[in-house]
């Protein structure tokens, strides 16, 4: 049997820097001080890496979401990961909370990109050992990989959450197809009702709701996303539930916060109750608003490096 002590002396967790506050959240739910290096960009803008310390032979962590600055962020990641394989690290462990690119995992049309998959083979390239990543866009990006991925749900996070407020008259809103087995997961832990809306996309970032499937009058309504970008898509449900008669009391809860253009004008303003993320994506206080809510993933996450560490199954952190 495989000795499960809390041994992490030939471990060490690095961090990026586009998300600092959540990599020195992890540590501290490990119980660890983040590795030393040091991160900066020439006056060209190109990035440096270096570790300030010996990691030959290594377990290591690297903990780097992909925000704001997408491609920053991934190139930021690739030079780290590389800076660790030089300096003779034993394997090469990726946190991306938020995979960036994973809505470009197919072609819609003739002539485009697989970003998604694209960006599987420059992690691969660069010497992923594993990835661990939070609700990817859709679960087949796992098929990307030929290294082990750890797809973990913030599933539990928004039932304990929700649970907690004992909203009666409770109906989960799928804001498509696409994301109606996550809806249905969360309405079994909190003992809801179900309703799909149905939506078509005539342009990027725009989004037209064209019927719901479901009950929604006189309901208290959740309405759950993996990621909220430019917000077009829930307000837009919102309107459209508020239109089927359900209740004032409408809640958005989504995974990954993007935020991007008129995101923040529109959630601010479109009457939510309260709008529950998490913190897979540095939110700014230029960015917070009144009713929104954030919830950590630090102890999710760092459960999983723990029992990656210690050879442990992680099976249980996926439902």
């Amino acid at each position: 049997m495989l000795s499960m002590s809390n041994d992490y002396t030939e471990m060490r967790l690095f961090c990026g820097s586009s998300h600092p506050q959540l990599g020195h959240d992890i540590a501290k739910e490990l119980g660890l001080d983040l590795g030393k290096v040091t991160l900066s960009r020439f006056s060209c803008g190109e990035t440096y890496a270096k570790i300030e310390e010996s990691i030959r032979g290594y377990e290591t962590y690297v903990i780097q979401t992909i925000g704001g600055e997408p491609n920053n962020d991934y190139m930021e990641l690739f030079i780290l990961m590389d800076t660790l394989k030089r300096s003779s690290a034993d394997s090469v462990n990726v946190i991306i909370p938020h995979f960036g690119y994973a809505r470009q995992d197919k072609k819609s049309a003739p002539r485009e990109p697989i970003s998604a998959r694209l960006m599987a083979d420059l992690l691969s390239v660069v010497g992923l050992d594993r990835l661990i990543t939070v609700d990817l866009h859709a679960d087949q990006i796992q098929g990307f990989f030929s290294k082990p991925v750890d797809h973990l749900t913030s599933l539990p996070l928004f039932a304990d959450y929700f649970n907690e407020k004992s909203l009666q008259d409770l109906v989960v809103v799928a804001p498509d197809t696409g994301r109606a087995k996550f809806a249905k997961r969360l309405c079994d832990r909190l003992g809801a009702d179900l309703a799909i809306m149905h939506k078509t996309r005539p342009n990027h970032n725009v989004a037209e709701i064209t019927n719901i499937v479901g009950d929604v009058t006189d309901k208290t309504v959740l309405l759950i996303d993996d990621m909220v970008d430019t917000a077009g898509s829930v307000t837009s449900g919102l309107k459209a539930l508020k239109e089927n008669g359900c209740k004032d009391d409408v809640y958005l809860a989504a995974t990954h916060a993007v935020f991007s253009g008129p995101a923040i004008e529109r959630l601010s303003t479109a009457g939510f109750k309260e709008v529950v993320v998490t913190d897979t994506i540095n939110i700014p206080k230029e960015k917070q608003f009144s009713g929104l809510q954030i919830i950590s993933t630090a102890p999710l996450l760092a459960e999983a490096i723990k029992r990656n560490h210690e050879k442990r199954s992680i099976s249980t952190l996926f439902v």
